[in-house]
């Protein structure tokens, strides 16, 4: 079941349901909080989401990828609250009699969650500043979406 939580998530226990007898192939993504954003070094991620709705967000873009895809198993978790350096902020498991399937639901499942869910994340750098980065498409110069954003 896709869900946001306050706790570290527990990946272990998201493979485990992933693997089942008809899944040949399980992809699992972890975004982590880095250390560095360019040159700025971060101490941490902050997290906020309008709980309600990002919970069915979640769960639509899980059904979503069953529909699409041949699945046996999809699952998206994001963290709320602050996130150290190291730790995962979001998990996305996908499982399929194929890998390239579990691949693709996986990309898909991200992109998405990203573009539409109502998570909204704080960047914490160790100079004191905090800024608020909105995803945005990425630029026509190739140029990750958030340095462009940083700019501004």
């Amino acid at each position: 079941m896709s869900r946001l939580t306050h706790d570290p998530i527990d990946v272990a226990a998201m493979l485990a349901a992933a693997s089942q007898p008809a899944a040949g192939g399980v992809v699992l993504f972890l975004g982590i909080t880095r250390q560095f954003t360019g040159a700025a070094e971060t101490i941490e991620l902050a997290y906020e989401a309008y709980e309600a709705m990002a919970e069915r967000k979640l769960e639509s873009l899980a059904a979503a990828a069953r529909q699409r895809w041949p699945l046996a198993h999809a699952e998206i978790v994001h963290r709320l609250g602050v996130v150290p350096v190291g730790e995962p902020s979001v998990a996305i498991v996908a499982s399929s009699p194929h890998r390239a399937d579990a691949f693709a639901a996986g990309q898909w499942l991200i992109d998405e969650l990203k573009a539409d869910a109502p998570i909204w994340k704080q960047e914490r750098y160790a100079d004191g500043r905090r800024v608020w980065v909105h995803p945005q498409p990425a630029s026509t110069t190739g140029e990750p979406a958030n340095q462009a954003n940083e700019r501004e």
